[in-house]
């Protein structure tokens, strides 16, 4: 199975909508809070390229936010890319 990171806030509800996808789906993940961190968000907006949460990847692959996240499930493409 292909290691998750999520960059996420704790008030976020979209943070919680893609946590909750992923465990509905038994997927480990790491999460990595930017709360209180300017340090944390700026490597996060570095990497993404994008400054709202959350933020993730699958792999090495970064997949967006939450609206993505559920697009590539909607696609019936997610379980494919966590599969690898």
């Amino acid at each position: 199975m292909a290691t998750v990171t999520i960059y996420s806030s704790n008030y976020c509800p979209f943070c919680t909508r893609a946590k909750q996808l992923l465990s509905s789906k038994n997927v480990d993940y790491k999460e990595i809070r930017v709360d209180g961190a300017p340090k944390v968000r700026a490597e996060m907006t570095k990497k993404s390229g994008r400054t709202s949460v959350p933020q993730i990847w699958i792999g090495e692959k970064h997949i967006g936010g939450c609206d993505d996240l559920y697009d590539l499930e909607h696609k019936k493409q997610l379980d494919g890319l966590l599969n690898k």
